[in-house]
């Protein structure tokens, strides 16, 4: 396997992408390849005096920021990292491509150099969230691809959704629910309550509803929301368990009695900040796209890295895009391009 991550992609590029890389190509046979300026990967692979054979590097000499208009900067770059990365996945030269960069210019150059898979209207961002007191995570999708969205995007990311959690985490008929403002079915405003209706008549394993509070516990496998909705929710709760672990670290070392249950209760500690840590959990998959792709964290270091290298290997194995397209193929409700509705 061929494994392509983006060595110019994130705020501690290609540092951190390359001790990332480095980690992962110690514990596998399969190859990563690291692309951007091959000059600096080089030097830096140098410096972490790498002497082993599974790691290549391909030269990109453009770099699409997150200052630039993502769809323009795809347009106008083609040399640049996401495009190549890209058209290596499409050429069969990757099995799956890895970025931390801009994600509005990996959903353009994906759409652009690999296109949607047949049937699907568009491509969603999937994020394993935790599920607090257990050793176990809530797919939430979509996080901040489609900020505007109709009832058949959502319908279709539960699918997509379902689909991802039954083949990676080999949960036989996950539980599906819908991010709304209430657990009625009729709570929400027009976009949810069509959207709820196309879910409940679909062949997935569709709960119902469920509130912002209410995923951390576990419910369910996978959370169907719009892109705005699930990348506030995503984000609001990033910052809240950052906020929480601060703030109990400046407790527990606010005295010599605190300090001494801090140690004492160091373990339990330690799994509670792993819960809490994206970098845990790898890439985010954006699901619809012909060809995998995992978006990281624009600060991931290495060790999110390596995660994500790793987490990538399920990935293809897995076979989610291939899996995902013979659903669609197989299902009329889908190809058809409509959600089963219910008749009047």
């Amino acid at each position: 396997m061929r494994i392509l991550i983006d060595g110019m992609g994130g705020d501690h590029a290609p540092q951190e992408i390359v001790k990332g890389a480095i980690q992962a190509a110690r514990e596998i046979d399969d190859t990563v390849v690291i692309i951007g300026a091959e000059d600096l990967i080089k030097a830096e692979l140098d410096v972490q005096k790498w002497n082993g054979s599974n790691i290549e590097v391909v030269n990109a000499t453009e770099v699409i920021t997150n200052n630039e208009s993502p769809a323009m900067a795809v347009r106008k770059k083609k040399d640049s990292t996401i495009n190549r990365g890209m058209k290596m996945v499409k050429e069969g030269e990757a099995d799956v491509f890895i970025s931390g960069g801009s994600t509005g210019a990996l959903l353009a150059a994906g759409l652009l150099g690999l296109g949607r898979i047949k049937g699907i209207k568009r491509p969603a961002i999937a994020a394993f969230f935790p599920q607090i007191g257990k050793d176990d995570t809530t797919l939430l999708l979509d996080c901040g691809a489609n900020v505007d969205c109709r009832p058949e995007f959502l319908y279709q990311f539960g699918v997509m959704g379902s689909i991802f959690v039954q083949n990676v985490k080999g949960k036989e008929s996950p539980d599906v629910r819908l991010l709304n403002v209430g657990a009625e079915s009729e709570k929400g405003d027009e976009l949810h309550k069509e959207a709820y209706e196309q879910l409940a008549n679909s062949s997935i394993n569709f709960q119902g509803n469920i509130e912002g509070r209410e995923v951390v516990s576990g419910v369910c496998d996978v959370v169907v929301a719009d892109g705005f909705s699930g990348n506030i929710f995503l984000k609001s709760s990033e910052g809240l368990a950052l906020s929480i672990m601060g703030r109990l670290k400046e407790v527990l070392m606010g005295g010599t009695i605190s300090k001494i249950a801090a140690l004492l209760l160091a373990k339990q500690l330690k799994g509670m900040k792993k819960d809490f840590d994206y970098s845990e959990e790898g890439g985010a998959p954006i699901l619809g796209l012909k060809g995998p792709v995992l978006k990281i964290h624009g600060s991931s270091k290495a060790y999110a890295v390596y995660n994500a290298i790793l987490k990538a290997r399920d990935y293809v194995e897995s076979d989610v895009t291939g899996q995902i397209e013979k659903a669609i193929a197989e299902s009329d409700e889908i190809s058809s391009g409509e959600a089963v509705k219910t008749e009047a």
